[in-house]
């Protein structure tokens, strides 16, 4: 059997966010925009970081792959080490079935970057803000990881 840590990220992240000398690298501007037809999903987002803002559009085999695609793709211009960055697994949990389509829904994903394990986790009615948030923290981790590693 294979042993191995995967880190907790959001909570690593919930605590980096509460000290005042937290800086993000990278900032979502007005959010995130997503088109699903059910056939050909297309994300689009804005992310600013460093004084330079970024604009891209990606398709997927889903929304949640058209998420990621897209941030992956707005994010390696800026910050080249999220290229080797994989999502490995993906979760939806409903947490309330009794509340139909109105229940919370928590998203996990686990990521690697080849060399460690990560998960980033949470909550939201909406399954596709919940998927995104997830994104944006995993590979915020992954930049703040390495950055650490630099220092």
């Amino acid at each position: 059997m294979l042993n191995f840590e995967i880190h907790d990220a959001t909570r690593e992240l919930s605590i980096a966010r509460a000290l005042k000398k937290y800086e993000p690298p990278f900032k979502v501007i007005d959010n995130y925009r997503l088109i699903d037809d059910g056939f050909n999903p297309e994300a689009t987002v804005q992310i600013e970081a460093n004084g330079t803002f970024i604009h891209e559009a990606s398709t997927g085999n889903g929304p949640v792959d058209a998420l990621a695609k897209v941030l992956k793709k707005a994010l390696i211009p800026l910050f080249p080490e999220i290229e080797n960055v994989n999502l490995i697994d993906y979760r939806a949990n409903i947490l309330d079935a009794k509340r139909g389509t109105s229940t919370d829904v928590e998203v996990t994903i686990i990521f690697t970057d080849g060399e460690e394990v990560w998960k980033v986790y949470a909550l939201s009615e909406n399954i596709n803000a919940a998927s995104f948030r997830v994104l944006l923290d995993g590979f915020e981790y992954a930049i703040l990881k390495k950055n650490k590693k630099k220092s």
